[in-house]
C-alpha cells in the first residue's frame, strides 16, 4: 500500500488509467511492475479487475484517491514511515525490555520530529471525532478551551468553528504549533486560537477554563504519570469543567475490541512506559487527580471519548 501511495496508483486509477499499460504510460513505470502490484492490491481486497482492466473499490476510492475528500493517503504514509515502523523492527528486544528501544524516551522525547509529521499528516483522520467532540461538549456561548497536546489543533478548531464565542488555547512543542496556526487561520478561527510552547508537563497553563482536552495523549505515559498530569487539568479547570479525552480504550479483557486492544502493543513498541487503558483504568486515573465523575461516549471508529467532571 505504501508503495502504491507513493507512485499515487489509486487516484490514477479512480482518473482513468485502468490498464497496466495505461497506469505504465501515466506513472512512469513499466507495464509488468503495474500489472504484478494492481494484482496484488485486488488479492488484498484494494483494488477490483475486470478482464485485464483494475478498478477502485469503494473504501480505496474513499480514502485512497487523492481527488476524495476524506482521503487519507496522508496519514497512512505517515502511520507507515521508519519514524514509527523502525521502533518494531526487533519485538523481541522491545519485549525483554518493556518499552521503546530506540531511544528510552521514544517518541517522547522532547520536541521529536515525528509529531510535525503527526500533525501534518493525520488532519483527515481527525475530522471525523473532532466534529463528534465538538458537538458533545463545545456549547454555545463563552467558553475557554485548553488542547493539551494540541498536534494539528483540529479538535480546538472544531470547537471554535461550531461555537462563535469559543477561545481555543493551543499548547504543544513551538515546531508543531506552526501547524496548528495554519490550520486555525484556513479554519477562519485564527483571532480566537492562542498558543502556549512548550512540555505539558512544564508549561503554565493559566486558569479557569471550561474544558481541557486531552485527544490521543495520555497512553503516552503510565499511570502515575498521567495522573500528575491530571492533577494539573483539575487546577487548570473552572469549577464545573470538564476534562475531555479521547482514547483507544479496550474492554476490561485487554483483547477486545481489536484495534483498541491492539493499540497497546504500538505503545510497547514507541514510549517507555504507555499503554492502552480500560475505562477503569482511566476512571481510577481521573478520581485519584481529583475529579468526581468520567463518562465513556461510543465513537464510530476504533477511539472513544471520556468526559471527566470536575
Amino acid at each position: 500500500m505504501r508503495g502504491a501511495i507513493e507512485l499515487d496508483l489509486f487516484t490514477a486509477i479512480g482518473e482513468g488509467a485502468v490498464t497496466p499499460a495505461a497506469l505504465a504510460g501515466k506513472l512512469k513505470v513499466t507495464e509488468r511492475g503495474a500489472r504484478i502490484l494492481c494484482d496484488y492490491l485486488t488479492v488484498a481486497g484494494l483494488l477490483s479487475k475486470q478482464g485485464a482492466s483494475y478498478g477502485l473499490t469503494p473504501d480505496s476510492a474513499m480514502f485512497l484517491d487523492r481527488r476524495s475528500p476524506a482521503c487519507l493517503m496522508s496519514a497512512v504514509t505517515f502511520l507507515n514511515s521508519p519514524m514509527l515502523t523502525d521502533n518494531f523492527r526487533d519485538i523481541a528486544a522491545i519485549v525483554r525490555k518493556g518499552g521503546a528501544v530506540l531511544s528510552d524516551e521514544g517518541t517522547m522525547a522532547p520536541e521529536h520530529p515525528v509529531w510535525v509529521e503527526f500533525a501534518r499528516a493525520m488532519v483527515p483522520m481527525m475530522a471525523m471525532p473532532a466534529g463528534f467532540i465538538a458537538e458533545l461538549v463545545g456549547g454555545s456561548g463563552p467558553v475557554k478551551v485548553l488542547d493539551i497536546a494540541a498536534g494539528h489543533g483540529m479538535f480546538g478548531i472544531a470547537i471554535a468553528k461550531r461555537n462563535p464565542a469559543a477561545r481555543i488555547v493551543a499548547l504543544d512543542w513551538a515546531n508543531v504549533l506552526e501547524v496548528a496556526k495554519e490550520n486555525a487561520q484556513k479554519a477562519g478561527v485564527a483571532d480566537r486560537f492562542e498558543t502556549i510552547a512548550g512540555s505539558a508537563f512544564e508549561a503554565d497553563y493559566g486558569s479557569g477554563y471550561d474544558l481541557v482536552l486531552l485527544t490521543n495523549f495520555l497512553h503516552h505515559f503510565d499511570p502515575p504519570t498521567c495522573e500528575k498530569l491530571l492533577r494539573k487539568v483539575h487546577a487548570a479547570l473552572k469549577p464545573g469543567g470538564k476534562a475531555v479525552t479521547l482514547e483507544f480504550v479496550p474492554n476490561e479483557d485487554r483483547v477486545s475490541p481489536p484495534a483498541a486492544a491492539a493499540f497497546s502493543l504500538m505503545m510497547l513498541g514507541s514510549t517507555a512506559a504507555g499503554d492502552a487503558y480500560t475505562f477503569s483504568e482511566f476512571d481510577r486515573m481521573f478520581r485519584n487527580a481529583g475529579f468526581s465523575s468520567s463518562q465513556i461516549h461510543a465513537l464510530p471508529g476504533p477511539e472513544k471519548v471520556i468526559v471527566s467532571q470536575k
